[in-house]
């Protein structure tokens, strides 16, 4: 079959971890960043670096101004242009529909991904009270590729406290386990489940963070090593932060990469990529266990793709928390009795930030290559099941040029609830989280809906209420707000 020279190609991937048990022996992100670009030049078995036109790191919790700038330096690359990120879970495979976009077009023909994180060494490093080595790393690149964003949370979520995720996922997590119709216990027994098939696959992962096995019941009993975070979750049900891991990834045409000498064995090709955001906070959605945006980015991509989801060989669904994949699996037609990543997840692979599904990428790649003809499914997300991108890949060259879509018209299009701060009369209790304390529940989120269907927000912090909440279902119970009391019926 005849391809646009132009097609875009992923040749080469690099994947590091760097687990330490002498600090002396850690290395700061922008080492591993290097270090995995590296790999990734050996991936594609030729020297290529010094040739690359344009490098592109994914923003991380580090300070440096202008990494990209740096590392084309240490690799003998002249003349490129450096790229930046917003920050986002979704950034990775976001920005490498942008970079299939660039190739195709003609406005860059080699280019360079690469992003790590040190949150292992750097907790170690705090813990002992010392002070890691950082590079000094001026300048600021070329361009910073993203949108401008929204909070991730509404007014009314940050005037109770409510601004990270593992306030809000656990509030999905429960709202789902009604939504269902489950028990606690045998929505507990289905989730656990499904994470230890996280970590059945982690185990078959050379790259991944955790690679021994944990059993289903490990995963959800709290313990000395597996601390209750915020019911439904133990920290076994969240993502690892706590990880010192590199990843890149080389982006070029078919026609460079024939004229570079690369086996078109390494070929992989991007085939189309679609995006969209959700309403930008969980105070203004629908209800907390769908994803309009998961959906309507799932049928476009799989209009454009030609494909359902039975086509599809491997899946990495964004895995966060429990609740993301369980959603995303949903709205995109996947059971949950099939492999639904090809790492282990953010959890058990581990969760670099801003940089874990380039992981996934690299992980994808590798089985593609090994199973002619197969496709994988990339999804990212960046924020509180927010920010969305979505990519189908293959070993085998597309039918038609990449094709990329954005669905955030048709998104926004969609109804939003009003958000009302305080708010006195009756209410439904929609979902909760408890969050915990050094031994104890410390204090419980409650979303609730009016008789209007309008969204209100309260807390709650009396010991045995929450206690009972981590105990029998609260969801769908109804009461009257006052002040800053909820009174249960």
């Amino acid at each position: 079959m005849d391809i646009n020279p132009r097609t875009p190609v992923l040749v080469g991937v690099g994947q590091l971890k760097h687990p330490v048990t002498d600090l002396a022996e850690s290395l700061e992100p922008i080492q591993m960043m290097l270090r995995a670009c590296r790999l990734a030049e050996s991936d594609t078995g030729v020297s290529l670096l010094s040739k690359v036109d344009s490098v592109r790191v994914i923003r991380g919790v580090w300070d440096y101004g202008n990494p990209a700038g740096w590392i084309a330096e240490r690799v003998g690359a002249e003349r490129v242009q450096t790229v930046g990120t917003l920050f986002g879970g979704n950034q990775n495979q976001a920005l490498m529909h942008q970079t299939a976009r660039d190739v195709l077009a003609g406005d860059v023909e080699l280019v360079l991904i690469t992003g790590a994180e040190n949150g292992y060494s750097a907790a170690k490093a705090r813990k002992a009270g010392v002070t890691l080595a950082a590079t000094a790393v001026q300048g600021e690149p070329d361009v910073v590729f993203g949108h401008a964003q929204k909070s991730e949370h509404h007014n009314h979520e940050v005037a109770l406290g409510i601004r990270t995720a593992i306030q809000v996922y656990p509030m999905y997590e429960n709202a789902i386990r009604h939504a269902r119709g489950e028990t606690m216990a045998g929505h507990m027994q289905r989730v656990s489940g499904l994470w230890s098939r996280f970590n059945d696959v982690a185990q078959r992962n050379p790259t991944a963070w955790i690679g021994y096995n944990l059993s289903a019941e490990e995963i959800a009993t709290p313990s000395a090593t597996n601390r209750a975070v915020s019911y439904p979750y133990p920290k076994l049900m969240n993502a690892n932060n706590a990880v010192d891991m590199g990843a890149a990834l080389i982006v070029t045409s078919v026609a460079k990469a024939r004229e570079l000498g690369i086996d078109e064995s390494r070929f992989v090709y991007p085939h189309v990529g679609v995006e969209g955001q959700d309403h930008f906070s969980a105070s203004v959605r629908d209800n907390f266990h769908t994803s309009p945006g998961i959906r309507l980015i799932g049928k476009t991509l799989y209009e454009l793709a030609g494909v359902g989801p039975e086509d599809l060989d491997y899946v990495d669904l964004y895995s966060c928390f429990p609740s993301a994949v369980q959603v995303a699996a949903m709205e995109l037609g996947l059971g949950e009795e099939r492999d639904l990543t090809v790492t282990g997840g953010l959890t058990f692979n581990g969760g670099p930030l801003n940089n874990y599904v380039m992981h996934s990428i690299a992980c994808m790649a590798d089985m593609l290559r090994a199973n002619p003809g197969t496709k994988g499914l990339i999804t990212a997300n960046g924020g509180n099941l927010y920010k969305h991108a979505h990519g189908i890949y293959s070993a085998t060259p597309p039918a038609r040029d990449f094709e990329w879509r954005n669905v955030q018209p048709q998104i926004d299009a969609l109804p939003a609830r009003e958000c009302l701060a305080g708010y006195a009369g009756d209410v439904i209790v929609e979902s909760y989280a408890v969050m915990y304390g050094a031994e104890a529940p410390s204090v419980a989120h409650m979303a609730c809906l009016t008789p209007d269907g309008a969204r209100t927000w309260i807390n709650v912090d009396d010991a045995d209420l929450m206690l009972a909440m981590t105990r029998e279902e609260f969801c769908g119970r109804s009461g009257r707000i006052s002040g800053d009391a909820l009174d249960l019926r």
